[in-house]
């Protein structure tokens, strides 16, 4: 049984990452009234990030920098004997702690008037009576609402509700924190380490940093590999999974999905951070033009997803087709890429125009590049196999 405790709600959003805060903090300061559920007990934990924001997606949260540990500059990728290095000479990245970033946004969502509930775990719906069934402090509950926005995460409940089909891919990933002196200015990639994706190191300061690897098979044993050198310096592990492709659909009856809930993470580097953020803007948008004008017909929760394609929709979908194209690529042909991309001229342009968020630029330029022609022949079998393997 399910206890009726009179609760209504002009918005509620399910999960307090930066997606759910986000959309729950810009409702609430509209003057709606809003609720933000959370199924853990504490915002922030268990983290399951790599915790690197680009400066836009540390921007898009809008925090102090009470939460960063470093920044960095540049980056080095290694793959067999050939590496390419390339630096900035400013801030290109922030890296952070998840946990920390995550409860200072949740603050702010609170300090513009929204409730936050804790370790409450949506459990089903009714759309035709407007109520998400929740389990948590309260016991049970039915909580009304006009508008639902679901930033669940990867194995949303409320996607799953509205029979949403699985994302096309979900990457798996491993990390440890180690201690080990070394570079504090740039991430190191490792594309070799798991060849449908990639491994790296992120100093967090002059002696630690984050070590993991991410991709789709064997990804424990690669991650055990990768990690071998530091295996007695290990201080802290986590996990976590990301969806790639986009759900087929991210409305329903007065509901909104957006984040990883949406599959809306970077093909590219598996960021969810500013995808999500951004669809939390145009999610909350929504949601209040909708109530403000008594308007919640299909044409309205559309709307929705127009807005955020035509944000970023077009970046995940190029950024999906490179990642079925780079699973293609062998490790002896990925050395002969990045030793390609050693170029001077070439790292050049990856400085100029490099954007984590939006990387479609820099790969249409490097593309265009005649120096690039010694990759050419790998990347047009690639692309055949991956167009092949569908």
């Amino acid at each position: 049984m399910y206890r009726m405790m009179n609760r209504k709600y002009d918005v509620v959003v399910v999960g307090a990452g930066p997606t759910g805060s986000t959309a729950a903090r810009i409702c609430a300061k509209s003057g709606l009234k809003t609720l933000l559920l959370e199924e853990q007990a504490h915002i922030g934990y268990p983290v399951q990030c790599a915790g690197l924001l680009s400066n836009h997606a540390f921007n898009e949260c809008e925090v102090s920098d009470s939460s960063v540990f470093n920044t960095v500059s540049g980056a080095v990728i290694k793959a067999g004997e050939a590496q390419c290095s390339f630096d900035a000479g400013k801030t290109m990245a922030y890296v952070v702690d998840r946990g920390a970033l995550d409860r200072e946004m949740a603050i702010h969502c609170a300090d513009t008037g929204a409730e936050i509930q804790l370790k409450t775990i949506a459990r089903e719906l009714s759309r035709t009576e407007r109520i998400v069934r929740v389990k948590g402090l309260y016991g049970t509950e039915e909580i009304k609402y006009s508008m639902l926005i679901a930033a669940d995460g990867p194995r949303s409940i409320i996607s799953r509700a509205l029979g949403i089909p699985n994302a096309p891919v979900y990457l798996s990933g491993l990390q440890c924190d180690v201690k080990i002196h070394g570079d504090t200015d740039h991430v190191h990639i490792f594309p070799n380490a798991s060849p449908d994706f990639f491994a790296w190191k992120i100093p967090l300061d002059s002696e630690h940093a984050r070590v993991g690897l991410c991709g789709l098979v064997n990804v424990r044993e690669r991650f055990l590999s990768f990690i071998h050198p530091y295996r007695n310096h290990c201080i802290h592990f986590v996990s976590g999974t990301i969806p790639l492709g986009t759900k087929t659909r991210t409305y329903d009856d007065r509901i909104l999905i957006c984040g990883d809930a949406a599959a809306m993470a970077k093909p590219t580097s598996g960021g969810g951070v500013y995808t999500g953020i951004r669809a939390a803007r145009h999610a909350a948008a929504t949601a209040i033009s909708a109530i403000e004008n008594d308007d919640y017909s299909r044409s309205m929760m559309a709307g929705y997803e127009k807005a955020w394609k035509k944000d970023f929709g077009h970046e995940i979908r190029k950024g999906f087709s490179f990642f079925r194209i780079r699973g293609q690529i062998s490790p002896p042909e990925m050395e002969k890429m990045v030793q390609t991309l050693s170029d001077h001229h070439i790292r050049e342009i990856i400085v100029s125009k490099g954007d984590m968020d939006r990387p479609s630029r820099l790969i249409t330029s490097l593309l265009a590049n005649p120096r690039m022609i010694p990759a050419y022949a790998v990347l047009m079998k690639a692309w055949f196999s991956s167009m092949k393997n569908g």
